[in-house]
Formats: C-alpha cells, structure tokens, sequence
C-alpha cells in the first residue's frame, strides 16, 4: 500500500480534490446541485434532480469551497428545495430543478429533512446567509420530525424503506436516522437531547450491562438480545419483531460523528469495521454481513431489478461517498494516519474508470454500479480532505 505521506499519494489526493470541484460546477444548475451528471441512463432514473440528502452534503462541501458558482449555488439548493416543502413540513425527497416536481417517496423520506436542516445550519454558520434565513421552514420541518419522535424515548419512528437505504427492511427506531436527529437536536438546541442520546445507546446498544430505566426499553433491550451476540457495533435498527445485525456501517459512522458513542464504543466499531476488511480496496462496503434472500428480513422489493441482492446497492456495495464520512470519522478519533490512507483508497475508487465517480460498486466483484459523476462522492471526499488538512468548516 501506498504510504499515506508518500508524494504519490498526496498527489492523487490533491488531483482528486480538483476534479470533485469541477464535477459540483458541472452538475450544479442555476437552481442547485443535481445527483449525478446527466446521461440518457440518469435522466431515466431522475437522477437529474435536487435530492435532499445527497444535494445536503453537496452544500456543506460547496459552502466554505471559496468557488463564487458554488457557494451561490449551496444556497439555491437549499432553496430549490424549501420552496418545495410540504404543509406539514416535511421536504421533499427529491425536486425538479426547474421547480415542475417533487417526490416523497413511497412510505415517506425522513433523513431529507433532517439532511436539509443540518445543510441549513452549516450555511447559516459558514455562509453568506443570516440566522434567521429559512425560518419558517426549519419550524416547519423541526414540527414535522417532532411528530414523529416517540415522547419517552425521544428517538424518531419511522416505517421500512423510507431513509436512504431506501430498498433495505430497517423500520421502527433505525440507527441511521436517529444519529441524524441527534445531530440535529445539537445544531438547534431542541429540547430532550440527553434524553436522546441515552435510549439510542441502550436501545441500539443492548449488549451492554447497564439496564435502562424505563420499563419498555427494558423490554425491547430483550427482545433485541435474544439469541445474538454482540455485533460489535450498533444494530442498525430495533422494533418488536425484529432487529438488525447485519452491520450498517454509515450509522456506525454517523454515531461516531455526532458524538453518540463514547471513546469505547467508537474505537469498537472502527475495530469492528477494519476486521471485516469492509474498506478494502475502496471505502466503504456499506453492509458487513448482506442480508440473503432466505433471511428472515429479505423483502421481495430488495430484489427488484435484482438490485438489493447480496454485495449490491444497500446489501454490501461499496459507497465512495460513505467513505467520506469513514475517513471524518477516523479523522475525528485522531487517526490521523490511517485517515490519510483510507482517503488515497477513496481517491483511488473516484478516480475508477478516468474519474467515473461511480455511485457504488459491486462489494465482491468490484463492478462499476450506478450513476457516473455522482455528486455527493466529490462532496465526501471535499469534506474528508478539509477535515484531515483543518482547512475550514467540515459540516
């Protein structure tokens, strides 16, 4: 392996970080950043729209870039995407650029307005916008994730299939979006958020020995147990019928992030993650342990297209833009060195195919899956390589 200070590496670093700039000016309209470059196959896809969730952590990487086009353009995303939002505040999943559409999935996509609100922090922080800007709709939307956020746990509840693994059973309390929503809870001192962070750790914790005190979470820390060991990690979900073990490694790396697992239990999921080899060649295999279609959690939609088949799409692909937030995470926990090497391989994954920016790959066969020129894969590694140099406002 290349060495992390190696000329060579710093190098491929270096040119990747100018070519994940010049994909964001080429995917960026006057109404804010697409999801990928537009081709016959993304255009059929819809690709070509402002999607919450990846057009949020395009802003961040574009907020603070010191590009005119792409600090303008932070702003009209999150714009394009307000002006869509529902009565009920909720944002929408994806919009049409020219402001014709917009899509809330089919159980409904909770992680777009939470992206949304903490893209929105980051702006008003790191921006050229004021405090106040999108007022009335961060109350909006912050009234909208409220009603759904369980008044003893003060974790969100949400149905299967409706946060970015979007073809993946998670449902009831999932991992993934409660690491967004504390996050959230921190950036606009929403009350309850201690209340937050100590049934997340029991609830997707349960291996430990602390009992929590409320009587249900006693009851589902059970239910969650029985009959499994220890993962390593945090369960990637938790309800009464079943919970996941199969290792979601962005919500493990988004728990990191937001300050949910303590130094114990982050260095335990990193460790956790390295053994499972799950960032080689390319960070980062998005599932340790895929979900066969004989498993008990296999749902005939995660074979549609045969998509969600093991190593593929959510089941185990490799995410380049995932990687991103590993190498912060890593970063974060003083890693430094193995932060600046795993940021290599993800320069390495970009550059795939003369700078392709694949969306995902094949976790076994490393094919080349997805859209090429994905936004949010020049976004990530943005965010990485600033976080690594402390050159500026992460996210």
């Amino acid at each position: 392996m290349t060495h992390p200070d190696s000329p060579a590496n710093r190098a491929l670093i270096d040119t990747c970080a100018q070519a994940s700039l010049d994909l964001l000016q080429a995917n960026l309209t006057s109404h804010g950043i697409l999801a990928a470059s537009r081709t016959e196959a993304a255009v059929a896809r819809r690709y070509t729209r402002i999607f919450g969730r990846d057009a949020a952590i395009c802003v961040m990487a574009m907020c603070g870039s010191g590009v005119p086009a792409l600090e303008q353009g932070a702003v009209a995303s999150l714009d394009a995407l307000a002006a869509q939002q529902a009565a009920n505040g909720q944002i929408p999943k994806y919009v049409d650029p020219e402001g014709q559409d917009a899509d809330f999935w089919y159980l409904g996509c909770i992680d777009a307005t939470l992206w949304w609100l903490i893209a929105v922090d980051h702006v008003r922080r790191h921006g050229s916008v004021g405090p106040a800007h999108w007022g009335g709709g961060v109350r909006r939307a912050i009234d909208w994730l409220l009603a759904q956020e369980h008044q003893h746990f003060r974790l969100l509840q949400q149905n299967e299939a409706s946060d970015w693994a979007d073809i993946m059973p998670r449902s009831g309390y999932v991992l993934y979006t409660n690491a967004l929503w504390y996050d959230v809870k921190r950036r606009f001192a929403l009350d309850h958020a201690e209340e937050t962070l100590y049934h997340f750790n029991h609830l997707f914790n349960p291996f430990q020995q602390d009992l929590p005190e409320y009587h249900r979470a006693r009851l589902l820390r059970h239910y969650a147990r029985r009959g499994r060991q220890d993962p390593g990690m945090y369960l990637s979900f938790v309800n009464l019928s079943f919970v996941g073990d199969e290792g979601d490694v962005f919500g493990n790396v988004l728990a990191i992030q937001s300050g949910l697992a303590d130094a114990d239990m982050a260095r335990r999921i990193v460790d956790t993650i390295a053994t499972a080899h799950a960032s080689e060649p390319w960070p980062v295999r998005v599932v340790l342990h895929p979900l066969a279609q004989d498993h008990d959690l296999w749902r005939a939609y995660m074979g549609r297209h045969q998509q969600n088949i093991v190593h593929q799409y959510h089941n185990g692909g490799i995410w380049p833009f995932v990687g991103g937030f590993w190498v912060m995470a890593l970063a974060q926990l003083g890693m430094r060195d193995l932060a600046w090497a795993e940021l290599g391989r993800l320069a390495r994954a970009n550059e795939h195919g003369d700078w392709r920016f694949t969306e995902w790959f094949h976790g076994k066969t490393l094919a080349p899956m997805g859209m090429a020129g994905q936004s949010w894969n020049a976004a990530a590694f943005l965010l990485a390589k600033r976080v690594l140099e402390g050159t500026g406002a992460a996210w």
